[in-house]
């Protein structure tokens, strides 16, 4: 498959805390890199270099900013109008947008009135109920967190800031897969992304000990979903949105099944052919092919001493891009559902397919028992956008429970 880098819009994710954050997720993939992470000194040099480097890499007019985390909110709401400032001053005729990820215990009413004053559109971190959420998302001092994220959805929703959720499938809410999507419609919830976490405990010689994708190293978290409840999951997730809410809640995973099925770009890295379009940068001017792949075997420079465009653009980044579809197996090449996953993320590579061929996704059956059962809907959504009528007509043929 030909890698055409300039036909897509290029994403990194800032980092500007570094893996630094106020809670102690037991499943977070971030957390063991923050000690291994010196902070820089606040004189905006690398912010600075950053915001230059990355609009003029863009191949297009609109330019989304990405502040992720570790905890963005650690730094102080004076940083951000310095980010803001300065993307004006190298904006040359783009139109510029910011989005911010954040675990949403720090937000106040100083927040959230800057965020609506400058058009932010927020990532809340959220896993389900608060038995859902407070299972795994707990303090450094194992304090609970669900009250103080709802407390910083009410001020988002007081003050009109736009937000979606994001929520990690785990062990324990992968099992009650109807009351996790319920809670979100009951708390107003318009646009749902969830992602599912699997993670393997390894030993490497750099320290760290979660096992990169693309290798079969390392055992399997305890808190890792397996494919069966993923499978399960993704269909009773469906069976309650398609019923009521298409149309009305989006639901990121099912958009990008769908724009598969038509033969669009799905939106979402990890059902495309390709990835290597969006990449993660610390705080200290290193950036790397993804935020799941921050190790040093995917180190590609720093900013200070080349060019965003050169890094995302070169040799490094073209393998890592092209490695998705070069390196599935014969099980996924045969496979009728190819188009709809491509493989799915190359984090999630580590498993061998029915021909002992490596590089399968552990998480295969899952997404195959989820293809099966949503794809007489998706033929017929497909076909509805095909004749120019809205996809939620499929509401129509379906009986509410």
């Amino acid at each position: 498959m030909d890698y055409s880098p300039f036909s897509h819009p290029l994403y990194i994710m800032m980092k500007p805390a570094g893996a630094a954050c106020n809670l102690a997720c037991e499943y977070c993939y971030y957390l063991e890199k923050a000690e291994r992470r010196k902070q820089k000194a606040e004189d905006f040099t690398v912010e600075e270099t950053f915001i230059k480097q990355y609009i003029e890499a863009q191949t297009q007019h609109e330019v989304l900013f990405i502040w992720h985390g570790g905890e963005p909110l650690l730094k102080p709401i004076s940083f951000y109008r310095e980010m803001l400032h300065l993307q004006q001053k190298h904006a040359g005729g783009h139109s510029i947008s910011n989005s911010l990820q954040t675990n949403g215990t720090l937000l106040n009413d100083e927040w959230c009135r800057f965020f609506r004053q400058h058009h932010f559109l927020i990532g809340i971190s959220i896993d389900g109920t608060q038995q859902m959420h407070d299972h795994y998302r707990r303090t450094r001092n194992n304090q609970p967190t669900f009250e103080r994220v709802m407390r910083g959805i009410c001020l988002l929703n007081k003050h009109g800031v736009d937000w979606n959720a994001m929520a990690v499938v785990n062990r324990l809410n992968a099992e009650q897969p109807r009351e996790f999507y319920r809670f979100f419609r009951s708390i107003g919830c318009q646009f749902l992304q969830f992602t599912p976490v699997v993670e393997r405990h390894t030993q490497r010689p750099d320290g760290l000990t979660l096992a990169p994708g693309m290798c079969e190293e390392g055992e399997l978290a305890s808190f890792s979903v397996t494919p069966k409840q993923w499978g399960r999951f993704l269909c009773e997730v469906y069976d309650e949105w398609v019923r009521q809410d298409v149309g009305r809640i989006y639901v990121q995973l099912f958009d990008a099944t769908l724009a598969n099925w038509v033969g669009m770009s799905p939106g979402l890295c990890t059902m495309s052919a390709s990835c290597g379009h969006a990449a993660a940068l610390e705080a200290n001017g290193n950036l790397y092919s993804c935020d799941h792949f921050v190790y040093p075997e995917y180190l590609l420079g720093n900013i200070a001493r080349q060019t965003i465009t050169a890094m995302m653009y070169g040799p490094q980044q073209r393998a890592f891009a092209q490695m998705k579809t070069q390196r599935l197996p014969r099980q996924c090449r045969e496979c009728q559902f190819l188009f709809a996953c491509h493989g799915e993320c190359p984090k999630n590579r580590f498993t061998r397919d029915c021909y002992g061929e490596p590089y399968l996704n552990y998480l295969c059956t899952g997404y195959r028992q989820f293809f099966t059962h949503v794809a007489a809907d998706m033929q017929f959504m497909a076909n509805e956008l095909a004749h120019r009528r809205p996809p939620a007509n499929i509401m129509k043929l379906k009986t509410p429970q």
